[in-house]
């Protein structure tokens, strides 16, 4: 499986959890809002490097809103 092969709707849904806990402003969330929005590899693989770079417990409190849906 491609590692790049992320649905939209999560990543929307990502951007949306990553927004509530580190703020709209934060490059992480504006990342993976530009992912979403335009679905290329390259804005993909940046908002996946930016999300790997988030604390752990930032990382884990986002998937676990996503979780919950």
């Amino acid at each position: 499986m491609d590692e790049t092969a992320i649905d939209r709707e999560k990543m929307k849904d990502l951007a949306h959890a990553v927004a509530f806990i580190c703020g709209a402003d934060h490059p992480t969330t504006k990342a993976l809002q530009l992912a979403a929005a335009s679905g290329t590899d390259r804005d993909i693989k940046s908002a996946r490097a930016a999300l790997l770079k988030l604390k752990p417990g930032d990382r884990r409190a986002a998937f676990a809103m996503i979780d919950d849906k």
